[in-house]
């Protein structure tokens, strides 16, 4: 990232500026008293009762000392999980003993992380459609509303809805799912939101419009960018899918569920290898926004752990058009992580996918998973992203079987081969799963960007 916009920097007087404040202080008022002094004695000799000229006096002692502020630089941190995929077994699993359901578990493995962050993004991969309307699994999800609860309650701030299967439940089920996320005030929405309305034009004034010779006068429009302020810093939020698991989208839909590909505006068809014209625009208008502009697109092939082209191509031109940080999720699978850089010099740094954050799906490399970490030093020159304390923190999916409920997500550095062993994965799956293919895994795609817990928990100012 290249960003020198002014920002709101926080200073302070070092103790060391108080101390030389005070010394500078007390000496000067040595030297004035001193040469009153001196000057006292030799007029009382002249007997004279005129005042001392202020030229008499030092000329320090006349004029207020200058100090300089000092910017004291500070970190902002980010954390993002990918897909929380709840299949029926996780439901099942927040079922309570009095009926009610609760599902704070799904956090447990990543409380001490969640803690070490500013900023923190889930992708809720399953429509919170509405209890009313039935707990669905794969392939039409509808997951329950109290999972909007645990989410809040575990800190996270940025919550992105824009999925293949945001779709599931009609046009009730994402109402209701925005609706819901309005009981939570401090989570802020990306990719799913109410219609947007056209900025209303004020009454035209005659006489106003004649003398200022503009034809009319316009309230300037919401930009509906997705705005976060942390420290001082401003964070820009964008998050779009690929389509609603058809070949076509309707403009109710894609009214309130932001597109990453282009539609035709006639035939409502998806063009999955152009990238929506508007995620250009937003991307631009965010850069004038934000200090830093994160975009979150839902995109890529199911369980390929490379990018396709088509990723690279719509990553080359957001990062072109000022894109900051990309994050993507969707392929279930961990995908490599790298800088780009665009022609116009921008760059930006990509994870391309996070793959799952808890699922239950039976294809091993699925129970890899990511945690983005990104470190943003803020200097009096403005942000930039420290890159060493940046990266990714492998995680693992644990599930059990006989029936299929949810169990925990590890640290891939805390899990053990007995753990492996005990997965339901085993016997659901029918697929081996052991401890040496997981960490083979993360060394091939995520490699040297690997980061420990420890790194993100040592203090640095």
């Amino acid at each position: 990232m290249n960003k020198n916009k002014k920002r709101k920097h926080r200073y302070c007087y070092g103790s060391l500026i108080a101390l030389l404040s005070l010394m500078t202080c007390l000496m000067f008022g040595k030297i004035a008293c001193a040469d009153f002094d001196s000057e006292q004695t030799a007029d009382t000799a002249n007997h004279s009762d005129s005042p001392l000229p202020a030229a008499d006096f030092p000329e320090k002692v006349l004029s207020e000392p200058e100090f300089q502020e000092v910017f004291q630089e500070y970190d902002i941190t980010l954390m993002a999980v990918g897909d929380n995929l709840l299949h029926m077994g996780i439901v099942n699993t927040g079922n309570q003993s009095d009926g009610t359901r609760n599902y704070d578990f799904l956090f447990d493995g990543i409380r001490d992380i969640l803690a070490n962050a500013d900023i923190k993004i889930i992708n809720q991969e399953t429509i919170l459609g509405g209890n009313q309307l039935g707990f669905h699994g794969y392939p039409k999800f509808n997951s329950p509303t109290e999972v909007s609860d645990a989410i809040a309650d575990a800190g996270f701030n940025v919550v992105l809805q824009a999925t293949n299967h945001t779709a599931d439940q009609g046009l009730r089920g994402m109402q209701n799912c925005i609706d819901l996320w309005k009981t939570h005030p401090e989570v802020l929405v990306a990719g799913l939101h109410d219609p947007f309305v056209p900025a209303a034009l004020p009454e035209p004034n005659i006489a106003t419009d004649a003398i200022s010779g503009s034809d009319s006068a316009q309230t300037p429009p919401d930009t509906h960018i997705p705005l976060l302020e942390i420290q001082g810093c401003t964070f820009a939020f964008l998050n779009y899918t690929y389509g609603p698991n058809s070949a076509s989208v309707s403009a109710a839909i894609s009214d309130q569920m932001d597109m990453l590909c282009a539609v035709n505006e006639s035939s409502r068809r998806i063009d999955f290898t152009t990238l929506n014209p508007q995620v250009l625009a937003d991307i631009a208008l965010a850069d004038t926004l934000a200090d830093v502009v994160v975009v979150c697109p839902h995109w890529g092939t199911e369980y390929a752990d490379t990018p396709s082209s088509y990723q690279e191509t719509f990553a080359m031109q957001m990062t072109a058009a000022g894109a900051d940080v990309i994050i993507g999720t969707h392929p279930h699978v961990v995908q490599p992580i790298t800088w780009i850089t665009a022609e116009n010099g921008n760059r930006a740094l990509c994870y391309y996918s996070l793959g799952n954050y808890v699922s239950t799906q039976k294809n091993a490399k699925s129970m890899l998973e990511g945690l983005a970490w990104v470190t943003f030093h803020v200097s009096e020159s403005g942000v930039s992203i420290a890159e060493e304390r940046t990266g990714v923190i492998p995680l693992v999916c644990h599930y059990s079987s006989g029936p299929v409920r949810l169990k925990n997500v590890y640290l891939l550095e805390n899990y053990t081969e007995k753990l492996a062993q005990s997965h339901g994965i085993i016997a659901y799956g029918g697929v081996p799963f052991h401890l040496s293919s997981l960490r083979k895994w993360s060394d091939e795609i995520l490699g040297s960007w690997v980061l420990s817990a420890d790194t993100i928990t040592t203090p640095q100012y």
